[in-house]
């Protein structure tokens, strides 16, 4: 791939039209659009938690979890990433990295996952978890 940087634009070139460099063409001008759309404006993805008794604080620049476990769980946010907290139960993740931004969201999320038959867990905003119905035709005693 070849840059030239001209008049206040960035091209992107390829050496031929074979396949691997039309795939490669395309990954590298999406990823300069994305460098400058995070200069630009930032990202931010959002983390909602469901449950009983499940929230989460901001101490300094680290975001403490209390999510059903025996223990909180403490998050310090990589170089370049800001944690912010809504309420108790709404998380914003923001950065100029699109990659950077979606990882640490992805890492909070996995401290506890949206599970299907109540649907408690942590989600991002806007996320359907599929319910599964429980035990049925059993009477309880």
């Amino acid at each position: 791939m070849r840059l030239d940087l001209g008049d206040g634009e960035l091209r992107v070139a390829r050496p031929s039209d074979a396949p691997r460099h039309r795939s490669l063409h395309g990954l590298t001008r999406t990823l300069l659009a994305n460098m400058v759309a995070g200069v630009q404006k930032g990202f931010t993805k959002t983390l909602e938690m469901q449950g009983v008794g499940y929230r989460a604080q901001q101490q300094g620049e680290r975001l403490v979890l209390s999510v059903g476990l025996s223990h909180t769980v403490e998050v310090s946010p990589p170089e370049g990433i800001t944690l912010e907290v809504e309420g108790t139960n709404r998380i914003h993740v923001r950065g100029i990295d699109k990659e950077k931004v979606g990882q640490v969201a992805a890492e909070i999320r996995r401290v506890r996952p949206p599970e299907p038959y109540k649907g408690k867990g942590i989600r991002y905003a806007g996320e359907r978890v599929r319910r599964k119905a429980g035990k049925a035709g059993k009477a309880v005693r």
